[in-house]
């Protein structure tokens, strides 16, 4: 078994995915860390936040890296009276991943996606790519249509 990236490397692969990863020294754990190592404005790049909703299931919420996620609005949207941010050890446990790494797809179990209509936007997203110096530019249709995610209003 590979690294995490590989591994999320091999499954777009399998899928029929063209994906890059883009590898860096410096950590990507951040909005701000992958604009300046990529220098692209936020808006072209995403985050996935994982949330807990109130059954203790994961929801996974995915947005420009100019916004935020609301955790009402993603309530609303996944029918749960309230979600809260996960902490690293579900985020570890549900993604397969570490906090910072996380990426729209590939996750260890099938997570409920919902994408912010802002994120369809584009023509192509970066976000996490595994590890926390990787990052993964793919197009949000293929995030679409490997998730199978609902594309809402989930944003502040």
């Amino acid at each position: 078994m590979g690294s995490p990236s590989e591994n999320l490397r091999e499954y777009l692969k399998r899928e029929g995915v063209e994906a890059r990863f883009l590898k860096f020294e410096e950590h990507t754990m951040t909005v701000e860390a992958a604009e300046q190592r990529l220098g692209v404005s936020r808006e072209k790049i995403i985050k996935s936040m994982l949330f807990v909703d109130d059954k203790g299931s994961p929801v996974l919420g995915i947005v420009t890296g100019d916004r935020r996620v609301s955790a009402k609005k993603l309530a609303a949207a996944c029918g749960a009276k309230k979600v809260r941010r996960a902490d690293p050890d579900e985020v570890k446990r549900f993604t397969g991943y570490d906090v910072g790494a996380v990426p729209p797809v590939g996750h260890k179990a099938r997570i409920r996606t919902f994408v912010d209509r802002g994120v369809m936007g584009r023509s192509r997203v970066i976000g996490g790519g595994g590890e926390v110096n990787v990052l993964l530019e793919i197009d949000p249709n293929e995030i679409k249509r490997l998730a199978g995610c609902e594309i809402v209003d989930i944003s502040e």
